[in-house]
């Protein structure tokens, strides 16, 4: 109530000091959700009355209100996690309600002043990275002060200080303090001359540290390791363009950093991440590489989870998956190491041509392959030290790949008006998913595993469509396969899959679905399932309600490389969203 009366307070100041054009010059914008589900037994698919217990409910919500006068900016949003436990996956932390985020804003356009809740990123977030993802549960705001200074065209220089948001804890708990500052320069912006030149031109650089007051870690053996307060990391980027042509790089390192999730070794830290591309009307090519080496970044050296106050961010490479066949193996980075690259062709075959048609036709091509990195080991008085704790772990060859591949995707598109109402689409993918690094599960077989894909969409007239999507999954786990007891969790989504989805839509408010996964090659025979659910929705405006029941498999939730997972569920449930 303190944090709301303040900001109230402080809305009216200003609103004083601008006078009479208040009410011309004041706006007021919003959005609030709601999400809610009903849980029910289905001994279908394992979910017994002890499994839902009193947890049949559960709701989340939230609602965001922004105040702007001129220069000044103003924002507070509420949330309530009821009973998350039947929310599927999201961490029984977040239960709870209150006010989760404030700011104030002051920004001229040379001076910007920011005290409260932050969310920004410097270049491309290896070192520094403070977002809200919903859907995932996930929060790592920075609340503290952020000061932005431009004192040239093209200039920006950025410091900022606080402390992370975790969960519902408080503030003055412990966990780390964390510092930064930012500077970018827009080569093109400063210098008149090159204002429209073809060369391209931006660089920039980051220094963040976090202090963190902790004890050295005693382990059960009483070997005691001493764990630093202070953990710094810096990064140099740049941004270069000439004509059709692009290509950026930033490069981070931070100092060792010993924690549970490494083994206590003091290894410092690396990343890089390279883009090249090319682009011009009907065809863009865009080849990007990472390397990843010893780089969680977190606030709190101890935390339940490996994704709770990540300071750092891992950018994914890789081609994100919204079919619900391949999207159950999305693949979630590696802090601990890992090298990839990804080739991505997008061409658009002419109108009127032989292969194009009246309409063209659109190709897409992905390759996108991560590996983990190679490690040798380091000798001390004859003895071998490969990620032992309490040294430097290993040494890795910058450009050497390990032998160990955790994901593989190759897959090709085609999009294909075929008349008036008549669109077409048609994708296969070829994956391999290192389910036992990327899942967690001890001794699980790698998927190796192809689907195919189709959409027809069919507009009746210019307010009534209908499409139908049609999915199909052969996996190298058959139903013969001899499982060893113990690792049954290992195969609850193994096996081939089929799906289908009908929807049928009056445009612009009405939507109505129906869809199933089947999972009919299994190698546990109570695991052939399906997985029906149907979907009726509404939207006038900016709001949208959409009401669904039916049944979840279980699986991974990924959003950018961050991953929750998500048990199976039967029961219905019911999201409400609007904005003014």
């Amino acid at each position: 109530m303190k944090k709301l009366t303040f900001l109230i307070a402080l809305i009216l100041g200003v609103t004083a000091v601008y006078g009479q054009d208040f009410l011309k010059k004041s706006k007021v914008s919003g959005s609030f959700q709601i999400d809610g589900n009903y849980y029910w037994p289905d001994n279908g698919i394992g979910i017994t009355k002890e499994d839902v217990g009193g947890n049949k409910f559960g709701a989340n919500g939230f609602g965001k209100l922004q105040y702007q006068l001129g220069n000044f900016t103003a924002g507070v949003r509420f949330e309530a996690y009821t009973n998350t436990s039947a929310m599927s996956g999201f961490d029984s932390r977040l239960k709870g309600m209150g006010v989760a985020n404030y700011f104030a804003t002051y920004d001229n356009g040379t001076i910007g002043v920011t005290v409260g809740d932050i969310y920004d990123q410097f270049g491309n977030g290896l070192i520094f990275r403070t977002y809200e993802e919903w859907t995932l549960g996930y929060d790592n705001s920075l609340r503290g002060i952020r000061a932005i200074y431009r004192p040239w065209n093209g200039v920006t220089v950025k410091g900022l200080y606080g402390k992370q948001r975790y969960y519902w804890a408080s503030y003055a708990e412990e966990r780390g303090l964390v510092r930064g500052v930012d500077g970018e320069w827009d080569i093109n912006q400063s210098i008149s001359a090159l204002n429209d030149a073809k060369f391209r031109a931006t660089i920039g650089g980051s220094f963040v540290s976090k202090y963190e007051q902790v004890e050295d870690y005693v382990d059960p053996n009483m070997v005691t390791y001493k764990i630093p307060q202070n953990v710094a990391a810096y990064a140099g980027r740049m941004n270069l363009g000439y004509g059709r042509f692009g290509f950026s790089a930033e490069y981070a390192r931070k100092i060792n950093d010993p924690l549970p999730l490494n083994n206590f070794i003091y290894r410092e830290g690396q990343e890089l991440l390279a883009s090249l591309s090319y682009s011009q009307k009907g065809l863009g090519m865009v080849l990007q590489v990472k390397r990843v080496d010893n780089m969680k970044f977190q606030s709190k050296w101890q935390t339940e989870d490996m994704k709770d106050l990540n300071i750092g961010f891992i950018p994914p490479i890789n081609y994100t998956h919204t079919h619900s066949l391949p999207s159950m193996f999305s693949y979630a980075t590696q802090p601990l190491g890992e090298m990839g690259a990804q080739f991505q062709v997008n061409y658009t075959i002419p109108k009127n041509t032989a292969l194009g048609g009246k309409y063209g036709t659109k190709l897409a091509f992905n390759f996108s392959q991560v590996n983990d990195i190679k490690r040798d080991s380091i000798m001390v008085d004859g003895v071998n030290t490969l990620n032992q704790p309490g040294t430097l772990g290993y040494t890795s060859p910058f450009f050497a790949v390990g032998d160990r591949m955790f994901y593989r995707d190759f897959n090709f598109e085609i999009e294909k008006k075929l008349s008036k109402k008549w669109n077409l689409t048609l994708m296969y993918i070829n994956l391999y998913y290192d389910m036992e690094t990327i899942e967690g599960h001890p001794k699980a077989e790698p998927v190796k595993a192809h689907f195919a894909f189709g959409e027809l969409i069919y507009k009746i007239n210019r307010k009534h469509s209908v499409r139908l999507e049609l999915q199909h999954m052969w996996d190298n786990i058959g139903k013969d396969y001899e499982i060893e007891e113990g690792y049954e969790d290992n195969y609850i989504k193994r096996g081939n899959w089929m799906a289908f989805l009908l929807e049928y839509t009056i445009a612009p408010k009405w939507f109505v679905s129906i869809a199933d996964k089947y999972n009919y090659g299994n190698p546990i025979a109570d695991n052939r399932d399906h997985y029906f659910t149907g979907s009726i929705g509404f939207i006038k405006d900016q709001t949208r309600i959409a009401l669904s029941g039916g049944r979840q498999s279980q699986g991974l939730v990924c959003v950018g490389g961050v991953c929750r997972e998500v048990p199976a569920s039967s029961g219905v449930s019911l999201t409400l969203t609007t904005s003014f």
